[in-house]
């Protein structure tokens, strides 16, 4: 029996032995040396390439989405709510009584939110945009806040008789949650917010009998101002 029949080597082992291992000691140690295998075994079925730019695709998609703006915010809905504020603040300054005008503004900010609503939709329908997008999102969250606390003093207030500060604070409270949701949006919009705040600034160190006046003066004035700027240079 020869050397290689009790040892039997590969072709490339036997060459090596060959060379550096001469005697069959050495044979013997490098037989029982283990091979070499990878700590973890390779993928039979690599990452395909559509998955992968699928992932990529994704990740851009949602990259540039939450770097957007918000640009579904009205122009042309803008000034619909100008217009019917002027006409709530010409009918509230003919009533009676408190509650009657405070009546008449409940139901301009319901008929203005209606309009908004339907006016943001109709909009982010025309660009193929949803509604509800990061941008989107973000810009309820962050307007809701403030109107919603602009409700709750409301009430509370108004109970409490002391509906003459009412004005200034709507105007200083839809100012602020305009400010703080135009930070996601197109820049004209928080500028509308600043100028809402400084209306209900001066509005807080006014007479009462100005209230109607500061009232057409910011959600009608403004929103017709505004909504036309958002109108011409963002679209309706």
């Amino acid at each position: 029996m020869s050397k290689q029949d009790t040892f039997p080597l590969p072709a490339a082992d036997v060459l090596c032995a060959t060379k550096y291992l001469t005697t069959l000691a050495n044979r013997c140690i490098y037989s029982l040396m283990a091979g070499i295998h990878p700590i973890r075994p390779r993928s039979s079925e690599p990452l395909a390439l559509e998955a992968r730019a699928m992932d990529n695709l994704r990740y851009i998609r949602e990259t540039m989405e939450g770097a957007a703006s918000f640009t579904a915010v009205p122009g042309w809905g803008g000034m619909l709510m100008g217009v019917t504020a002027l006409v709530a603040a010409f009918i509230a300054s003919l009533q009676p009584t408190p509650a009657l005008w405070l009546g008449v503004w409940i139901v301009e900010a319901a008929v203005s939110c209606l309009i908004g609503a339907v006016a943001m939709l109709q909009k982010a329908r025309k660009a193929d945009t949803p509604l509800l997008s990061e941008p989107g999102r973000r810009f309820a969250l962050s307007l809701s806040p403030p109107l919603v606390a602009g409700a709750l003093l409301t009430l509370f207030l108004f109970r409490a008789g002391s509906v003459a500060i009412l004005p200034a604070l709507w105007l200083l409270l839809y100012g602020a949650g305009v400010v703080t949701g135009g930070a996601f949006s197109v820049r004209v919009v928080p500028a509308m917010g600043v100028a809402f705040m400084v209306l209900g600034a001066a509005a807080l160190f006014s007479p009462a009998a100005w209230d109607d006046i500061y009232m057409a003066v910011g959600f009608g004035g403004l929103h017709l101002i505004f909504g036309a700027i958002i109108a011409w240079r963002h679209g309706g």
